[in-house]
């Protein structure tokens, strides 16, 4: 897989590591190390971060879905701040683009710009979601995945693949090294969600799933060797 313009998505509980909330500093450390080999080897990487480390506020009755989801790009907001904040210090220019306003802290959203940025070397991280609620940080990079003509959308997970059933509940699940994005749709494997796998399969937009915890697993991905599952689109 030829990949020149990547979107990388980390899940917010992926950078909590043990601590299941907040930040563990040394895996983002790592990550940012990673992602530093592909910028200086001339990939164009986004990022996109969800927000569970810090609110999983659709499990409460007491708040109405569209407050929780506010709640929930806000806390994408503050993971992209600290996690550019931890690819500066390892010597990457970043910028923060966000689909409504936050004063100085972000920038606005625009295709012009994000590309702008690219072309420079900055990595941009996509804060905040779609910007709108009921739709997930899922459908948010498949939706800005599709916007700046991304190669491929990188997503590392705390599992190491697609499989057929849970492999925490099934010992026996098969992984699957390669599957189209209809099959995934079709046995509700739930990779991303149903809004984001439809996006991508309409337009024609491959998903690399592997495991954060893999040794050199960004790199590796960003060099198209998938160790975890390929979804074709």
């Amino acid at each position: 897989m030829e990949m020149k313009r990547v979107l990388l998505k980390l899940s917010g509980e992926a950078l909590a590591g043990d601590k299941k909330t907040g930040f563990d500093e040394e895996t983002v450390k790592e990550v940012a190390r990673q992602v530093k080999t592909a910028v200086d080897n001339g990939m164009e990487v986004g990022v996109v971060i969800g927000g569970g480390n810090f609110w999983r506020g659709r499990e409460s009755n007491a708040i109405d879905r569209t407050k929780a989801d506010q709640i929930g790009m806000l806390a994408t907001v503050m993971n992209c701040i600290y996690v550019s904040e931890i690819f500066r210090s390892s010597g990457m220019k970043t910028q923060i683009l966000t689909p409504f306003e936050c004063g100085s802290m972000t920038k606005l959203f625009s295709k012009d710009r994000a590309n702008k940025y690219f072309e420079k070397g900055i990595v941009v991280f996509f804060a905040g979601g779609t910007g709108h609620p009921y739709f997930s940080t899922d459908t948010g990079v498949a939706l800005r995945a599709i916007e700046m003509d991304a190669d491929c959308i990188l997503l590392a997970k705390a599992i190491d693949g697609v499989y057929d059933s849970d492999p925490k509940l099934n010992p026996s699940a098969k992984k699957y090294d390669t599957i189209s994005i209809q099959e995934v749709i079709d046995k509700k494997l739930a990779v991303v969600d149903l809004t984001a796998s439809i996006m991508c399969m309409e337009n024609h937009v491959p998903m690399a799933v592997f495991s954060l915890n893999e040794k050199d697993g960004i790199v590796n991905a960003m060099q198209g060797k998938i160790n975890g599952t390929v979804v074709t689109a």
